[in-house]
């Protein structure tokens, strides 16, 4: 059972990734300026005050017009560091701190290591987590990347005093699937803000 979820999982990601292949650089950036409105708009947003947002590459959604909004409305934002099987959610300050972080052979921006930053769930926790993924169904279901990061850390949050926060998915309307393959391990989404229809 688990090898053909996996396998079934396998097989989605492949495909999903060809779509996101095909996408021209202005279609990703049409729907991600789309999403960010969406997401702005989102009740669950306007009422969060500690949120962790991912750092987008070229072929997720842009998470850079999130940043600038919750550092202009004064929202404390928090990134991901990943460090081996783990993934923390550490303090940005700014704009020019978002500039200056170093990229990881993923070429993914990150907090460098030892570097003193505030992690959220040893001070106040997180009112909101913005997930990224490679595949959605519209009530929540996700298919990540495999490692298991967001999961994990989700499970995490749940033991902390202000328990588990809102989360909410970014996809382009390309990642959006009928059924995801799903184990019990896999935490459902609270809501999935996807490009438009167009």
């Amino acid at each position: 059972m688990a090898a053909a979820i996996r396998e079934a999982k396998g097989l989605l990601r492949r495909e999903i990734k060809q779509r996101l292949a095909s996408l021209s650089s202005e279609e990703k950036k049409r729907q991600s300026d789309f999403i960010t409105q969406k997401v702005i708009s989102h009740p669950v947003y306007q009422q969060s005050q500690r949120i962790s947002v991912y750092l987008s590459t070229s072929d997720e959604v842009n998470t850079e017009g999130l940043l600038e909004h919750m550092f202009a409305n004064n929202k404390k934002c928090f990134v991901p560091q990943y460090i081996g099987p783990r993934m923390d959610m550490l303090k940005l300050h700014s704009m020019d701190d978002y500039a200056t972080l170093p990229l990881t052979k993923w070429k993914i921006k990150q907090p460098g290591e030892g570097e003193d930053r505030e992690d959220a769930l040893s001070t106040g926790g997180l009112d909101l987590i913005i997930v990224p993924g490679l595949g959605f169904t519209h009530n929540g279901d996700r298919l990540g990347k495999g490692r298991g990061y967001y999961d994990k850390y989700q499970e995490r949050c749940a033991q902390h005093p202000i328990g588990k926060p809102k989360t909410i998915a970014l996809a382009f309307k390309e990642q959006i699937c009928g059924s995801v393959p799903v184990t019990d391990e896999d935490v459902q989404i609270d809501f999935v803000v996807f490009g438009d229809m167009e």
